[in-house]
């Protein structure tokens, strides 16, 4: 099958989150007409003026058919994290009804960005987004599933956590589960595939494929990178004992991410997230992927224009101080 003409306008719900915005000007210079989507558009479009913005609220399908209306393709990027009692059921429910109104609204594609399979039990956020890819993947509409795990670049929540604690923590307390690993990506990266996706042709109605960083590296290891672009080294101390859930009561004093957001992560990182092959990186053998050093130092220097000055304050302060204590 091939992939989405270009005379209609691709929808993207999600378009106010951190990999919406990123994609938004990718999209824009490959040719593509953007309909940004947001619960609450005029808010959106105070934003970001040079899209066409409509309302879209995922858990309201009646705001769906609307917002799809005369569109090609759909990007969903929608995720609800960890918000609340039956959030995956909602998470369920939201990827029936998009699926439906896709079909109605007669789409070519959608393409929907969730997260790699672990190797045990997935967690209720890993599970919630698997099972949302399975719903889109066996809807009417041929789907392309993009399976990322963190992706480095400003404003997700994963690499905001990573900043933070290698920013402002010159003693890193490293619980045995955060031995798991993973396959940090760029956000770039993501960008240049998720924009690949509305071209990929398709042998049957849809496809799954992971977006596996260069390197497999383990939590602990990607702390001290990021220290290393820094120009710092930490005290790394491993402890036998301490739960991903006490861990999530101990990030909150540390990160600026939402706290439960920051739970559902840490709950995702007690299995290893790792892709069994170059998944569609095979398919794209002349795009080189960013080192993960080129990354860190590309989304810390973004950081520098969402941080607020009394945290940074802060933040130079620890550091003098570790360096006055000889870290």
């Amino acid at each position: 099958m091939e992939g989405v003409p270009r005379d209609r306008p691709v929808l993207l719900a999600g378009a106010t989150g951190a990999v919406g915005r990123a994609l938004v000007p990718v999209l824009q210079a490959s040719g593509w007409r953007v309909r940004g989507a947001s619960r609450d558009p005029e808010r959106a479009r105070a934003g970001a003026t040079a899209l066409d913005w409509v309302r879209l609220d995922v858990d309201i399908p009646a705001t769906m058919a609307p917002a799809l209306d005369g569109c090609g393709a759909a990007f969903f990027l929608v995720h609800g994290m960890s918000d609340g009692p039956g959030f995956v059921e909602r998470e369920r429910a939201a990827a029936e009804a998009f699926a439906a109104a896709a079909a109605d609204a007669g789409l070519a594609r959608i393409v929907y960005l969730g997260g790699m399979v672990p190797e045990g039990v997935p967690s209720d956020h890993l599970r919630s987004r698997l099972e949302t890819g399975r719903i889109l993947r066996e809807g009417a509409v041929p789907c392309v599933e993009l399976r990322a795990g963190m992706v480095v670049g400003p404003g997700s929540v994963s690499w905001q956590i990573v900043r933070d604690i290698a920013v402002r923590l010159p003693v890193q307390i490293l619980p045995a589960w955060l031995e798991s690993r993973s396959q940090p990506v760029a956000l770039a990266d993501v960008c240049q595939v998720l924009v690949t996706a509305l071209g990929l042709p398709l042998e049957g109605d849809a496809v799954a494929l992971d977006v596996p960083g260069p390197e497999t590296l383990r939590a602990g290891e990607i702390l001290q990178r990021v220290g290393d672009v820094l120009g710092r080294r930490p005290v790394q101390l491993r402890v036998p004992l301490m739960s991903p859930g006490l861990s999530a009561h101990w990030l909150r004093l540390v990160t600026r991410a939402d706290p439960r957001v920051s739970a559902a992560l840490v709950h995702g990182l007690a299995h290893d997230l790792v892709a069994a092959d170059d998944g569609i990186w095979s398919l794209l053998p002349g795009h080189r992927r960013t080192a993960f050093d080129d990354a860190v130092r590309d989304a810390l220097e973004a950081e520098e224009r969402t941080v607020s000055a009394r945290a940074r304050r802060m933040e130079r302060l620890i550091h003098r101080a570790a360096k006055l204590a000889g870290r």
